[in-house]
């Protein structure tokens, strides 16, 4: 597929069309796939619902797409703390599609970043960051201890 031939919206912004599994991975054109999540950027603790939701659904991709949209929306001086979030649920994929070196990296970067802006005393919006910090250092030593979605901390 050329450039010119790939998925566009109606300002010409690349967009990927093809359905998904609940896991991201492409699906081909025609299939069923989950229901994308909006790209519109929800408040704060919308966004920590919606992407909870989505994970008790089993669909860390797509929590990764509202944090995702939170992370690009919001105050610079918060942009620590959703892109941490993102990196964890997209940390949280890799290791459901039995990538675990993938996971592990992103889980660290996640837990770098959480752990940077946990220091600032921002505003955690009802998250607990050292439950989560915590949870990402059990994964850490422990990658192999079964499936990520069960036990969450998000």
């Amino acid at each position: 597929m050329t450039q010119s031939e790939r998925d566009r919206d109606a300002h010409g912004r690349a967009r990927q069309a093809r359905p998904r599994d609940r896991l991201g991975r492409p699906l081909p054109y025609g299939s069923v796939g989950v229901e994308p999540v909006s790209e519109e950027p929800l408040p704060p603790l919308e966004t920590i619902s919606a992407a909870h939701e989505l994970l008790a659904e089993g669909r860390p991709f797509s929590a990764h797409e509202v944090y995702e949209a939170r992370w690009k929306a919001g105050p610079a001086s918060e942009r620590e703390l959703w892109q941490g979030l993102a990196q964890l649920c997209v940390g949280i994929t890799h290791a459901e599609r039995s990538n675990r070196i993938g996971a592990l990296r992103l889980i660290g970067r996640a837990r770098r970043r959480l752990a940077a802006y946990a220091a600032t005393g921002g505003p955690a919006y009802g998250l607990d960051l050292g439950h989560i910090i915590g949870w990402i250092r059990d994964r850490e030593r422990e990658p192999d201890g079964g499936s990520w979605l069960i036990n969450h901390p998000l």
